[in-house]
């Protein structure tokens, strides 16, 4: 778990870009290799963010589909309302035809939607949006200045081509991320109490029943785990769990509720991927807030269970890769193609 791929049992994920940086996280691992030319397609879990931020790092395509829309049959649950199944690939059709071959429903997923697949044939038919919704100045003035020209850029590009511009406020900005992890914190502890050496997981053995639950998941799980399950147990304790764990559901009401309101006036919304370009291995071990912080425009699109797309958007002046984020209401995904694929052939950033 985490942001930046650095508590595998194996070693840090390594940015191919420049390999005293992070890849990004959790799927670190997946947009490394796809960055590398490993693999083709790859899946990756996302719960907050660890399809589209590592993508965003790499310089690759991640999509983040609507919750429900692929199966998570088979994945090992962090946060279980929050999980989806990601792709990421260089090739925009190859994100589309995965997406197409592993949407639809499962009997062995509850949560999945018998939703309409697309055909591969439509990103040929691909259209711009009508309106699309972009963020003010105040929060582009608050990140990474040459993703702010991107993003920039691309908004100069649509204004060309008619597509309407409005002007939105991200709803509930400023407590996406402390609602965020009070609720996955939560739910992973719930879902990570079977892995005690009895029922589940690797065993540290222990003639004392309590001292081999207790050696077992101290040496099963990284730090960071370990930080999520005990905070996550401390927000669902007697007493804490209306202060904390009831409250941030309801924000998570209102703000799936407002981005719902958004996609009345806004047929897709363009914001940022990740606030910097990516840091250097170590730079934020020691300080888990700033960390967090790191997922500030992806954890919203997770609360709200609707779908997003990172777009690789060129380089900075180091020769970093930047992202953007194209985001569309619940089981719209054929609007982010549609657009990803007609950026992809316009080559309006330098991708080289």
């Amino acid at each position: 778990m985490g942001s930046s791929s650095e508590f595998s049992i194996y070693g840090s994920v390594k940015n191919p870009f420049d390999l005293n940086l992070v890849a990004g996280g959790s799927s670190g691992g997946s947009a490394a290799a796809i960055a590398e030319g490993i693999s083709d397609i790859a899946l990756g879990s996302d719960t907050g963010g660890s399809v589209r931020q590592p993508a965003a790092f790499c310089g690759i395509y991640g999509l983040k589909p609507s919750y429900g829309r692929v199966s998570r049959y088979g994945l090992v649950a962090h946060a279980s309302s929050f999980d989806t199944i990601g792709i990421m690939s260089k090739s925009i059709k190859d994100v589309y035809s995965t997406f197409c071959a592993i949407s639809g429903k499962d009997i062995k997923d509850s949560t999945s939607v018998d939703a309409d697949k697309p055909s591969i044939s439509n990103l040929e038919d691909s259209k711009l949006p009508k309106s699309i919704g972009i963020i003010n100045d105040k929060i582009l003035n608050q990140i990474n200045v040459e993703i702010a020209e991107k993003y920039r850029l691309l908004v100069d590009y649509l204004k060309l081509k008619k597509v309407q511009i409005i002007e939105i406020d991200l709803p509930y900005f400023e407590y996406c991320i402390a609602a965020y992890y009070v609720l996955t914190m939560a739910e992973a502890s719930s879902n990570l109490s079977r892995f005690d050496g009895v029922r589940y997981g690797n065993r540290a053995n222990n003639e004392n029943l309590s001292d081999l639950y207790i050696k077992t998941r101290s040496d099963g799980f990284s730090d960071e785990v370990k930080r999520r399950i005990m905070t996550g147990t401390y927000v669902l304790s007697s007493g804490y769990y209306d202060a904390y764990f009831s409250k941030a559901l309801k924000v998570r009401r209102l703000i799936k509720n407002s981005y719902s309101d958004l996609f009345n006036k806004c047929e897709n919304l363009l914001i940022p991927t990740t606030p910097e370009l990516p840091f250097k291995l170590k730079n934020n071990l020691e300080d888990p807030l700033k960390m967090y912080l790191s997922d500030i425009f992806t954890v919203p699109i997770n609360l709200a269970g609707i779908a997003a797309l990172n777009i690789p958007a060129g380089f900075s002046s180091s020769n970093l890769p930047i992202g953007l984020q194209l985001v569309s209401n619940s089981f719209k995904e054929e609007t982010l193609f549609s657009l990803a694929h007609i950026l992809s052939e316009e080559e309006i950033f330098d991708t080289n």
